[in-house]
């Protein structure tokens, strides 16, 4: 939560998300499992770090909003940082946005247990699994009602809704699904590639909490004409880098983040990765000793593409025009920490219950143009 703005149109969502994550682990462990086993969940706290007088005057700020909004933080001058984080250098100028109560997950590890306590309700009905098995169109009702979805195999037949939710291919999908309706909907998801750096065999370097510089605050907000880079100027794809640092539950350093448009490109690039290590090592002075070429055959480079919307917010609602289908995409660096309350969200909205976190900023309408 630390770099998240309290008052904006997500921050409800945000909460409340936040909220389900903490009533899930609480829920994995009261069933006898181990949540950090699990999930890879662990309280740790996170830092959003600034080096200048200026990133402290700013994250001042940010702390007194936090605190107004019920979370407990704290500002850390440099020496109580140093305390916190004996490996990070920042400079004397430097302070940092402390949450003492955040917490971090595995998303790897997250979703595969989800999917395995979903298989127990196969055997109900309730569950089944099409993988590689491309959706090709929507079948409607007389009434106009989308009542299946047809795959390259398979007729699934729906009960109470068609949701939509396949990350930065959802524009591209939903074109396709409904090419032959008569609407034409522009939900204008782009893909935003990204690297992380996973780096194994560090045992000296020792990390308490998860961490990013205060650019990254910017870097994630970025537009598709942005020419600008915490790490300075960027090139002709718009590369854009901030650090951040966390250690996974295995006790690996996670290096990041990169953010570029590159279309749907998953190729590594190796220049990224440079630089991510590079960037790194602003903040900790430990890793410049190092050549990441000592780590080849003991690091892991993670590219996957984000969900990018043009006005930074999920689009989360009911498509106009076709009645049962739902869309739930866009949310870009945040897909995880505002999982559970997008899925509370769409689970509402479907069945007509009242909603925990208002939908209406996150509807389709007056943000996906209908194109005549």
């Amino acid at each position: 939560m630390v770099h998240k703005a309290p008052g904006s149109d997500k921050w409800e969502l945000a909460m409340r998300s936040r909220e389900l994550w903490e009533m899930f682990a609480e829920n994995v462990q009261h069933q006898g499992m181990n949540p950090l086993e699990m999930l890879g969940w662990k309280k740790t706290g996170s830092l959003l770090i600034g080096r200048t007088s200026q990133d402290s005057a700013m994250l001042k700020r940010r702390v007194d909003q936090l605190s107004e909004a019920g979370l407990r933080a704290d500002f850390l001058s440099h020496g109580d940082l140093l305390l916190k984080e004996p490996a990070l250098m920042i400079g004397k100028e430097g302070g940092a946005a402390f949450l003492p109560d955040d917490c971090q997950i595995d998303a790897q590890r997250a979703v595969s247990f989800i999917e395995k306590v979903n298989r127990y309700f196969a055997s109900e009905g309730r569950y089944a699994e099409f993988y590689y098995e491309p959706a090709t169109s929507l079948l409607r009702s007389g009434s106009g009602e989308v009542k299946a979805v047809q795959t390259s195999k398979n007729t699934l037949y729906s009960k109470k809704a068609v949701i939509i939710a396949a990350g930065c291919w959802s524009g591209t999908l939903m074109h396709d699904l409904i090419r032959d309706t008569g609407l034409d909907l522009d939900v204008p998801v782009k893909p935003r590639k990204g690297h992380l750096l996973v780096v194994e065999n560090l045992n000296s370097f020792i990390l308490n909490h998860g961490l990013m510089e205060a650019g990254y605050v910017n870097h994630e907000a970025g537009t598709l004409h942005s020419s600008v880079s915490a790490s300075g100027p960027v090139d002709a794809e718009s590369l854009s880098v901030s650090m951040t640092a966390t250690m996974d539950s295995r006790g690996y350093l996670v290096l990041g983040s990169s953010r570029q448009f590159v279309g749907f490109s998953t190729e590594m690039n190796e220049s990224v990765i440079d630089r991510i290590w590079e960037r790194a090592g602003e903040f900790f002075p430990t890793l410049r000793e190092l050549s990441l070429r000592d780590f080849r055959q003991s690091r892991k480079v993670r590219i996957g593409l984000r969900p990018y919307m043009p006005d930074g917010k999920p689009v989360i609602g009911a498509v106009p025009g076709l009645s049962n289908l739902f869309v739930a995409a866009g949310h870009e660096g945040e897909g995880l920490s505002l999982a559970l309350g997008t899925a509370e969200m769409v689970a509402n909205l479907v069945l007509g219950c009242p909603g925990t976190v208002d939908h209406a900023p996150f509807a389709l309408e007056n943000r996906c143009c209908m194109l005549r």
